[in-house]
């Protein structure tokens, strides 16, 4: 939060100062240009010197914005990087003789090298524990012939049924060639298996790469894998494998070929053969828009053959996804439903409920941070039985509500409230010099406002009466514009809501508003009262001798007049 704070504080929008567009033309451009010159420019303040010092900076920086948005290329260059790619040497010399649309393709271009160079210098390790726990007990105790019926034991048996861990770590080693070495161990029941491979992938082209690898597991285990992009839409991969045992060499392969059917779906094709999972056929079709991700496969092959369904939907608002899937074939059936929560900005938990014929009902517990996760599967059941559902169901959903209210929210509380106090303390000197400029901006307005406001009343056009813009009170959907707000409240800090009525009057052109869709502390007149809080801004206006109201959020654009604001007349 501190540098995205630092960064709305440090650097200006030009499109926002101008209150143009970002498709704007030269000509709408000029006008804007035009219109606020006639309000800032310092010779129509020539008589107050305080005035005139402050209109010299105000008029800076919208010569510096116009400056920029009327230039072709300076503006795609501010489009691409922002202010600061201005201010790099040598740009515009570079780029002069190239046009606004060459120079974001290398910009482009440039940003996915660095980007390459820095993973080129950085590991990427992955890793995986795998915590398996049987809990049958709960539900089904189970007795053997040596037990009694008779047992009066009451805490039942819950034990360690497995575990694996499975970690890699990525090493560049030039820009062509990355190695990566990985290792699992995993237990079973008391049987223990382990392998340990070493890997080296070589980008051959921009259309695929092949990759060796050799290891040592149950036996020596040498391998080779290639990807191949054969058309805009299409490619195809194929690993082949040789694992030396006692037994014998056992060999192993894998192809898949890839087709982009549309926009937004993709069709695979695998076959396998030979290793220890016998040889099939697999045919999946993906599709992945913003709100659903659905996955549908059907295998034919020895030992198994199954039809599944995955569906899952996307709820970004919530920063979570609820899964459902199906899968029925030779083994069985089974049927899962989940959540998946992100709690952080790199981590998530997830848990979700799978209920099976012949295996029963399995809880599956699961908590990611970056490339690391922990997976926890509970056997709960043998069997399908409601109590072994309903328990595996709202035990979770209890526990992260309860969680989450006792725990998660109070820090992500405390947090946000030290990260804004720490945001305010280093930029309270900056702020100041926001407010007392935003203040100065509007006494340069007032003689403008005053010939608008005077030509609205005319017409009995836009006239606007109070506009507020700040933090909402408490429970409230709109500020109170029938009260003076008190700017003077808060003398050693910004406050919560201030009167914008002079700007936004000043921004009416032939009796119409509108402000574009961004932050409005940014407009002439704004400024931010509350930094990090949610702001809304509260009109109260009049159009054809009618009352108008209404109450928008920051970013969200605003056009005025318009007829469902209207304060219809009471009896």
């Amino acid at each position: 939060m501190d540098e995205e704070v630092e960064s709305i504080l440090l650097e200006d929008n030009y499109y926002q100062l101008l209150n143009v567009s970002k498709t704007a033309t030269t000509e709408e451009i000029n006008s804007a240009y035009r219109r606020f010159s006639r309000m800032f420019h310092p010779d129509k303040h020539s008589t107050d010197p305080n005035k005139q010092k402050w209109a010299e900076q105000i008029f800076g920086k919208i010569k510096e914005a116009y400056e920029v948005l009327s230039d072709s290329h300076k503006r795609a260059i501010y489009d691409t990087l922002g202010k600061r790619g201005l201010e790099v040497d040598g740009w515009e010399i570079i780029f002069r003789t190239r046009t606004p649309r060459e120079i974001r393709e290398e910009y482009e271009r440039l940003k996915r090298e660095r980007e390459e160079r820095r993973l080129q210098q950085s590991a990427n390790p992955r890793g995986t524990i795998t915590l398996s726990i049987n809990a049958t007990d709960l539900f089904m105790k189970y007795y053997d012939e040596y037990e009694l019926l008779e047992d009066t034991t009451i805490i039942p048996s819950i034990e360690v049924s497995g575990m694996s861990i499975q970690q890699s770590i990525d090493v560049p080693v030039t820009l062509r060639n990355t190695s990566t070495l990985s290792g699992n161990i995993s237990t079973q029941n008391g049987i223990g298996t382990g392998a340990v491979t070493v890997s080296n992938r070589h980008l051959s082209s921009e259309r695929g790469w092949t990759e060796v690898e050799c290891g040592i597991g149950n036996g020596p285990i040498v391998g080779f894998k290639m990807f191949r992009t054969i058309s805009r839409l299409m490619f195809l991969n194929f690993g082949t494998g040789l694992q030396f045992t006692s037994r014998g060499i056992v060999p192993n392969f894998v192809s898949t070929m890839a087709m982009q059917l549309d926009a937004h779906s993709v069709g695979y094709l695998t076959y396998r053969a030979g290793g220890q999972g016998g040889s099939s056929m697999t045919s999946t079709y993906a599709r992945d828009s913003e709100k659903y991700h659905l996955n549908s496969a059907v295998q034919i092959g020895s030992p198994h053959s199954f039809i599944s369904l995955n569906i899952m939907r996307k709820l970004p608002n919530h920063d979570m996804k609820l899964r459902l899937a199906f899968k029925v074939g030779t083994f069985g059936a089974i049927a899962e439903y989940g959540a998946e929560k992100k709690v952080s900005q790199s981590s998530s938990v997830s848990a979700a409920v799978m209920l099976g014929v012949p295996s029963g009902v399995m809880l599956k517990l699961k908590w990611s941070c970056s490339t690391q996760s922990i997976v926890v599967p509970i056997h709960l059941c043998e069997e399908v039985i409601p109590s072994a559902v309903f328990y595996a169901t709202t035990v979770p959903l209890v526990s992260w509500l309860l969680l989450k209210k006792l725990l998660l929210d109070p820090i992500a509380r405390e947090r946000t409230e030290r990260e804004k106090r720490r945001s305010m303390e280093a930029n309270f000197e900056r702020l100041q010099e926001m407010q007392r400029q935003a203040r100065a901006t509007i006494e340069l307005m007032k003689e403008t406002y005053s010939r608008i406001r005077n030509d609205e009343e005319k017409k009995k056009g836009l006239v606007i009466i109070r506009a507020l813009y700040g933090r909402l009170p408490a429970g409230a959907s709109a500020h109170d514009v029938d009260t003076e707000a008190d700017e003077d409240a808060s003398p050693t800090g910004p406050v919560e809501v201030i009167d914008v009525t002079i700007p936004v009057q000043c921004l009416t052109r032939d009796s119409r508003l509108e402000l574009l869709e961004a932050s409005k502390s940014e407009l002439s007149g704004f400024y931010d009262p509350c930094v990090g809080e949610d702001k809304h801004l509260t009109v109260k206006y009049s159009y054809h001798g009618n009352l108008h109201v209404c109450t928008v959020p920051d970013n969200q654009p605003l056009v005025l007049p318009r007829n469902n604001h209207r304060i219809k007349n009471r009896s």
